[in-house]
Order: C-alpha cells, then sequence, then structure tokens
C-alpha cells in the first residue's frame, strides 16, 4: 500500500517538504494539463494555437502541450527557439526582432533543424534586407511576419501606408516569404471583461484595415497572430486567427487577482522557510529578490497560509513580513506562496519540482533560461 497523503494538506502542500530545499519553485503537471486542455477548448482548435514559451522555458512543458495536438509555439529567444525545436515542434516563431549576431544565430537554428518551420518578425527594412541577405548566403528560406504596433508602443509598424510598404517589401525579397501580420496587445489589461473586449476591438480595427489595404492590392490571404493572454479569450472568438497566451499555462497571482473571467489553476508554487522572527509579529522569509519577480510593486507574492500580512523589506536574499499570527510559527517552518508574476520568476530558478499527489516525483530544468544553449 502506497503512502497515506493527509487529508488537511491542500492542493499545493507536499508531504515531504522537510526533504525539499527553499527557496524553490514547485510545479504541478495535473494543473498544468488541466490548464492545456482548457485553452484548446477555449481556442476551439490546436490550429488556432501558438503558445508562448516565455512563461516556463521547460522542455517538459513544451511535451505536455505536444501531447495534446499543439504544434505551433511562440518564443521571445534565441534559447527557447532552440529548446523548442529539439522537442520536435513543427512550427516556431521568434517573436523578437532579431538584430546584430542574433541573424547570425537565427540562420544557425535553421540550419540545424532544417526540417523545422522557424520564422521571426521584423518591423523595418533594414532588417528586412539583413535578413534575406543571409537567407540568400546560406540557402534557407525565411518567413518573416511583419510586426504591428496596435497600441503598445513598444515593436512593430503602425498600419498603414509604411506596414503595407514594408509587407510588400517582405514580399520582394530574395528568399523572404511574407508570412502574416504579429499583433500583440500586451497592453491592454482591463479587469472588466467587456471593457477589455471594447478595447481590444478598437485596437484590431486599424490591423483589419491593414488586410482589407492589403487585399485591394492583391495580397490575400494574410494570416495573423494575435494577442496575448488578456486578450487571448477575445481573439480565439476571431476567425483564423492564431492566438498566443502564455502565463495560462502556470497562472499567478496578478492575473487570477485581475482577470475575474479567466478561470484557469494554479500550477506553479514557491516554497519559502522563516529564517528569522526579528521582532514582535515578525517573520523573516527566505525569498529575496533572487527567488521571486520583482519588477512589480508589492505585494509581489501571495502566501497561502497567512491571511493577512504586510510587506516590511524585501532585499536579495530576505523577504520581511509583519503579521499578528507570527506567534503561531516557528523558525524552519515552511510556506507556500503564489507568484505575482510567473514568468520571470520561473527564470529565477535553474530547476523546479515537480508534484504528483502532495508529493515531490522529479525536477525539471528551467532549460531555456540560458542566453545561450548550444547556438
Amino acid at each position: 500500500m502506497g503512502k497515506v497523503i493527509p487529508s488537511e494538506l491542500l492542493w499545493y502542500q507536499i508531504d515531504n517538504v522537510n526533504e525539499v530545499s527553499s527557496p524553490s519553485l514547485l510545479v504541478y503537471p495535473d494543473r498544468i494539463e488541466a490548464n492545456i486542455k482548457k485553452i484548446i477548448d477555449i481556442a476551439g482548435s490546436v490550429d488556432q494555437l501558438r503558445p508562448h514559451v516565455k512563461t516556463h522555458k521547460m522542455s517538459e512543458i513544451i511535451k505536455l502541450q505536444m501531447k495534446y495536438g499543439i504544434y505551433k509555439f511562440k518564443c521571445a529567444t534565441i534559447s527557447e527557439t532552440e529548446m523548442v525545436a529539439t522537442c520536435g515542434a513543427t512550427d516556431i516563431l521568434l517573436a523578437i526582432q532579431p538584430v546584430g549576431p542574433n541573424i547570425g544565430r537565427f540562420f544557425n537554428l535553421k540550419q540545424v533543424f532544417n526540417k523545422i518551420k522557424i520564422s521571426c518578425i521584423a518591423d523595418n527594412e533594414d532588417v528586412i534586407i539583413q535578413l534575406s541577405n543571409m537567407a540568400r548566403k546560406t540557402g534557407l528560406e525565411t518567413h518573416v511576419w511583419l510586426d504591428i504596433n496596435n497600441g503598445m508602443n513598444r515593436t512593430g509598424v503602425t498600419p498603414g501606408e509604411r506596414a503595407v510598404r514594408l509587407y510588400k517589401r517582405i514580399m520582394d525579397s530574395p528568399m523572404l516569404v511574407a508570412e502574416g501580420l504579429h499583433v500583440y496587445d500586451g497592453h491592454i489589461h482591463e479587469p472588466d471583461f467587456l471593457l477589455r473586449k471594447r478595447v481590444c476591438n478598437d485596437s484590431f480595427i486599424p490591423v483589419m484595415n491593414l488586410i482589407e489595404e492589403l487585399k485591394s492590392e492583391g495580397i490575400s490571404p494574410v494570416k495573423i497572430i494575435a494577442g496575448g493572454t488578456p486578450t487571448f479569450p477575445i481573439h480565439a472568438q476571431r476567425k483564423d486567427v492564431e492566438t498566443s497566451p502564455g502565463t495560462l499555462i502556470l497562472w499567478d497571482w496578478g492575473y487570477s487577482s485581475s482577470f475575474s473571467d479567466m478561470d484557469f489553476f494554479h500550477a506553479a508554487v514557491l516554497l519559502t522557510r522563516i529564517i528569522s522572527k526579528p521582532g514582535k509579529d515578525l517573520l523573516c522569509l527566505d525569498l529575496g529578490h533572487k527567488a521571486v519577480a520583482s519588477e512589480m510593486p508589492q505585494p509581489r507574492i501571495k502566501i497561502l497560509e497567512i491571511e493577512k500580512y504586510t510587506i516590511v523589506s524585501h532585499n536579495e536574499e530576505h523577504l520581511v513580513i509583519q503579521t499578528a499570527e507570527a506567534g503561531k510559527y516557528k523558525t524552519g517552518d515552511a510556506l507556500y506562496g503564489i507568484p505575482w508574476h510567473i514568468c520571470p520568476t520561473v527564470d529565477r530558478h535553474d530547476t523546479v519540482y515537480v508534484i504528483n499527489d502532495h508529493k515531490v516525483t522529479g525536477e525539471w530544468t528551467v532549460e531555456a533560461r540560458k542566453r545561450k544553449i548550444t547556438l
């Protein structure tokens, strides 16, 4: 008979916690798979999905998605692209414009994984020319998505005459194939779903107008990759538009507390321990900046066992909280927390502990947190 799991354990707690060092990140494959199935259900088809890899950076999670038929992925770095290619995915987009030496690295990837469709984005003529020159030099036909700025003002070209001209430039460039439009609207974060939907649809109107302009020039059909996590359910309703959710795979406290319409499972939890009790009502945890994403204002973590607390200080290795519940705990006690922002939190960890049935059953390597894997 297997080990009995105490019935009082909550979903995130592990019965062999004394064998797990802290701070560490725990992942729950059953909850990850539930999120994957829900994403597919919302999208309606795996053909309309191109999940973003930046959230997790792990081969095992790519393979879990491939298990359910997902074959297209979106990446933020050359390393992520290499990792996904190694997993055997068939269609990968590098969703950051390659410049400088990364153009050479991008083509090295295409040479090594020449059976896989690996594309990139571009938003200006200089990079389009460089991509075309390298494609001719290597003999590798290259698919390029025109990066569109529909309000985020981070990268991309604004829909209009210049966008039409650049799309034609890609089409006319030797060894390049104009694959479609890449439209990321990461600036849309309205908590209210109806308002978010209206803002998303309004921001998408110039994109549809651009499609019509291209059609009037005899260029049709034009594929579209649109959105991130907050706008995923909205773009999923559009015909022939690929969606790129990322955070949904692991989910975090920031999005779950902001978007009540998106009911996904938290599938990544931070394990921390009390390392000191320096004063009345104070607990010091080993959960510093180096273990949890710290680019956001506090709170950067939702501690699950303690209902009311305030953040006193947060440093490289320490997080001090004040709570009236401090007397219930002793030095060495374990606590669990969900990060506010999961993507850069994962990037803080070389490995994660895998939890099945309240027990650590293995470790996964966060392989693509490296800036360079082999290429």
